[in-house]
Formats: C-alpha cells, structure tokens, sequence
C-alpha cells in the first residue's frame, strides 16, 4: 500500500509539473512581440521612416507632406496592403537602431551593407539602381572615364565619399579637389573652377536643376550599385519577402521609374533630361 501511494504521488507530481511547463511556454508565447507582418494587419498602419535629404524623401516646407521616391514607395505598399501610411522621421545614423527598436516597419533607400546585414535584414530584391555620374560642363567629354583621366581637368567630390574614394583610384592623372560637401563642390562648378562634378546620379540630377549649369552624364564603364530596404530582423520573415515580391513587382513593371519621375516632375525637372534608375535602360538614355 506505501509503495502505491508513492507511486500515485509520483505520477501526479509529474502531472503537475507538465501542466507547470505547458503554462510557462504559453505565457512565453503570448508575451513574445507581434511580427511585423501581423502588426501591419491589425493596426492597418505601414510606418515608414522617412530622413529629410533630396531625392529620397524631402518634406514640404508649406504643408509638411513628405515626398520623394522613398515616401512614394511607402504610399504604394500601404495601398496594396490595404494600410494607412505612417512617416516617422529619423536619420541616416539612427535608421538601423530604430528597425531594431521596432519605430518603424521599413526604411526604404537603405542600401544594404555587411554591417547593417549583421543587425538588420533586407529582401533578396533591390529597391532600384543608382550610378555613379558626373556633372560637366558643356566644354568637358565624358562618355568613358578615361576621358577625365587628364590633368587638365579638374573634378569636384565630397570628401570620404564613395565617389571620392572610386575617382582617386579610377582617374589618377586627374586633378581632384575635394570638398566638405555637395553644396561647397557645386559653388566650385558655378564659379567655373571645377569641370566636373562627381556623385552619385540622383543627386547630380538635383544640382544641375538648382545651377542651372552643365549635363549629367554616365561615363563608362558605368559603376553602379543597388539600393534596398531595411526590415527589423525576427523569425517570421513574411514581412521580408512580401516587401521583396512587392519590390520586384515594382522594378519590372516600371512602376519603380514612374515613381522617380513623378519625384521629378513635382521638383520641375524633365525626367527625359535625367538617367532612369533603372540600369536597363541607362543604355538607351540620351
């Protein structure tokens, strides 16, 4: 009769402390945080972070409606996801801590580099494309690089810049002057000291509306480089490849290029003056 009874205990000990344990993964469960993906789908609300800085996002001083072919992104998913879109302003330095942080769902025209991959995660797909360009004066030749690879011609680049390290490398007969930023290199070209100026093309493409001088080129070999979106990292990548479909869908049905377009029509510069940002049809912008 003892050894029955220290059995039953037993059994029931063991009973109680399964119930213990199936409680405790339960409670784990529901205090674990909500995917994005359905955070999305029952708020109704995509956030976006948006950083002020030309052709990304700007935000309009008079109505304080964000632009740009970033926030346009974000307005076209909120639409096929059925949400709300929601801005959330951040900057460059703070945009991976806060997908980490869980502020915003994405941030569109966030290249993705090792060292962001190893906190943050990015689709397959690319956003879209962006070229390394110059803009030069009318009695400048640019179609290959080596047409810059002269003394005679002086470049202007941002200091500590990609293009600054790419054009040191790529043109060493060249004289180039570095600059603390864009703004101070374009002063350089309206005043005439400078027959280029280096960068990537979106941005040469604003400059050259604001001076109203020289031509945005492409010089080959052209020298590229994709632009992606940051997502929070988590175990359900719905989220992730949904945002990578979508981009994809995107791209190849142009919808990505009339969105940069319409950036540019609502800043008054003709798209057909401007390289695509889709490198298919670089070749066949004049």
């Amino acid at each position: 009769m003892a050894d029955h009874d220290r059995h039953r205990r037993a059994a029931l000990g063991a009973g109680l402390a399964g119930v213990a344990t199936l409680a405790a993964s339960g409670s784990a469960r529901a205090q674990a945080p909500a995917s994005t993906w359905d955070r999305i789908r029952s708020s109704g609300e995509l956030r976006i972070g948006v950083v002020p800085g030309e052709p990304w996002f700007y935000k309009d001083a008079a109505t304080g409606a964000w632009g740009g072919i970033g926030t346009l992104a974000g307005e076209a998913a909120a639409k096929d996801l059925g949400a709300k879109l929601v801005t959330v302003e951040t900057t460059w330095a703070n945009a991976v801590a806060g997908l980490q942080a869980g502020q915003y769902d994405v941030m569109f025209v966030l290249d993705a580099t090792p060292q962001r991959a190893l906190a943050v995660d990015f689709p397959v797909q690319p956003f879209f494309y962006y070229a390394q360009g110059v803009l030069v004066r009318p009695d400048t030749t640019a179609h290959r690089w080596s047409d810059l690879n002269k003394p005679e011609i002086t470049i202007g680049v941002a200091l500590g810049t990609a293009p600054d390290r790419d054009v040191t490398a790529r043109l060493p007969n060249a004289t180039i002057k570095r600059f603390p930023g864009l703004d101070p290199a374009l002063l350089a070209f309206q005043a005439g000291q400078l027959n280029a100026l280096c960068f990537y093309h979106p941005a040469l493409v604003l400059m050259q509306q604001k001076s109203r001088q020289g031509t945005v080129v492409l010089p080959e070999p052209i020298r590229y480089s994709a632009t992606s979106a940051g997502v929070r990292r988590e175990a359900d990548k719905t989220w992730r490849d949904w945002l990578g479909t979508t981009l994809d869908f995107y791209y190849t049905t142009g919808q990505t290029q009339r969105m940069y377009e319409t950036y540019l029509t609502g800043r008054g510069i003709d798209p057909v003056k401007a390289p695509p940002v889709m490198r298919e049809k670089w070749g066949q912008h004049s």
